[in-house]
């Protein structure tokens, strides 16, 4: 990064300040098919992107988003996602029959996850 960033301070001091190479921005200079890949760390976690075109159009599209790698479920050494493991042990309801803070919770590691979230009671059937 401390690379990358020294190329960039460069460029800007030598006045290039194109931001991309648009040149590469026109699909009929693409080929068939184009796979892309785009990826960053954002203050959640990793996201990338991966798309393939075909024909000029998207064949595959797939997304991994920070929620994928924080709200998984146990691993395959059986320890619990970190949700689980938050709601599991050692959390207790003060009103138990108005479970908000256990969306609470979720809130604090996801913002968008605890918007798609489900409370079920003990005996609750998901079928």
């Amino acid at each position: 990064m401390a690379e990358w960033h020294a190329q960039l301070m460069a460029n800007i001091e030598n006045g290039d300040v194109a931001t991309f190479n648009d040149a590469k921005w026109d699909p009929a200079s693409w080929p068939d098919p184009a796979r892309v890949v785009g990826t960053i760390e954002g203050p959640r976690g990793a996201l990338g992107h991966w798309i393939t075109i075909k024909n000029g159009v998207i064949a595959n599209y797939q997304a991994v988003v920070p929620t994928t790698w924080n709200a998984g479920p146990m691993d395959e050494r059986g320890q619990h996602g970190p949700y689980e493991a938050t709601l599991m042990f050692g959390h207790h309801l003060a009103i138990p029959d108005q479970p908000l803070e256990a969306l609470r919770s979720i809130h604090s590691f996801d913002h968008c996850m605890a918007r798609a979230a489900h409370v079920f009671g003990p005996r609750a059937s998901l079928s």
